[in-house]
């Protein structure tokens, strides 16, 4: 492969938006745009974003492409390019994605978990360079995981592997839209972020959250809430912790499980930042296995909100 003029397109398909952007086998993005994903409208129209969000990239392409990666939420076939009941997208149950996307642009497509495309950014470009094994997170519609064991993915025995989001924190939870109860994602996802504190707010009639929200609770934002945190708001910290300490609780049990201990935290909740991250190691190092207590590392992700297009486009260089 001419490395000096090999690029892909990596798509990040997220619960609310589609990320895409043309990025080169260094990692760097040459051109980048986002679409609204239209999830609740079915499968066919967050097909028709994708291909929507592809060709306003393709308009004027004068690079040498390599070919389409797509990381996508739910279970997903790796050799088939099927997406398998990807949790909040209604009436999605099995779709061949690499398939329609493949005949629609005549090019190579490789599909993989959205987290296990993060993943694969961070161990290639970012946080995870020199690390051997970690587990990804990534915070924002849902929580995703991904988990690199040896320098290699972990996708599992069915592709579903590292689905964190989805570990029962509450046998007796409210119900999470993968159809279980008391998901982690239940209670760390925007979702219930910005739920619980329209539920809540009223009781604060002080917090800064009021003022940056124009006294209209429709305007609230988790990056609102972090704001607020930021000014020093006792409310909104007291959600960043507890946010911190649902999270804690879920990670202990995979580091448990996987016996590994470095976390890679990114999406947009991890905005929250310091306080968030020292929330999830005050409570891992209260709950995971002794010998694991003193390793336990939880780092930012640095590619930030580009290490899904720049996992997705690796998908096509690394083909992991």
């Amino acid at each position: 492969m001419n490395i000096q003029s090999s690029y892909a397109i990596g798509v990040d398909l997220g619960g609310t938006s589609v990320k895409l952007g043309i990025v080169s086998q260094q990692g760097k993005i040459i051109k980048k745009t986002a679409v609204e994903t239209k999830a609740g409208d079915g499968p066919e129209s967050v097909i028709a974003q994708i291909e929507y969000g592809i060709n306003i990239l393709l308009h004027k392409n004068k690079y040498k492409l390599s070919g389409i990666g797509i990381g996508s939420p739910g279970t997903v076939s790796v050799k088939k390019g099927i997406v398998e009941n990807p949790p909040n997208f209604p009436g999605w149950k099995k779709i061949n994605l690499g398939k329609i996307i493949k005949k629609e642009f005549n090019t190579k497509v490789i599909i993989d978990n959205d987290a296990n495309a993060a993943a694969i950014g961070e161990m290639t470009f970012g946080a995870g360079k020199n690390i051997d094994s970690f587990v990804m997170i990534t915070l924002g519609t849902g929580v995703g995981g991904g988990i690199v064991f040896k320098r290699k993915i972990f996708r599992g025995e069915h592709g579903g592997a590292g689905e964190v989001g989805h570990l029962t924190i509450d046998y007796k939870g409210e119900k999470c839209n993968c159809g279980s109860y008391g998901c982690i994602e239940t209670y760390a996802g925007n979702a219930y972020l910005i739920r619980r504190v329209k539920d809540e707010l009223n009781n604060y009639p002080d917090s800064k959250i009021w003022d940056l929200i124009s006294k209209n609770p429709d305007n609230l934002t988790p990056q609102i809430i972090n704001i607020a945190a930021e000014k020093g708001d006792d409310f909104a910290k007291s959600v960043v912790h507890d946010l911190g300490y649902f999270l804690g609780a879920a990670l202990s049990s995979v580091s448990n499980l996987l016996d590994i201990s470095t976390f890679i935290i990114g999406g947009g909740v991890a905005g929250f930042g310091d306080p968030l991250f020292k929330s999830i190691k005050d409570i891992m190092t209260q709950r995971v296995l002794t010998p694991l207590r003193p390793k336990i590392k939880i780092i930012p992700a640095r590619l930030k909100n580009d290490a899904g297009i720049k996992g997705a486009s690796s998908l096509v260089f690394y083909n992991s």
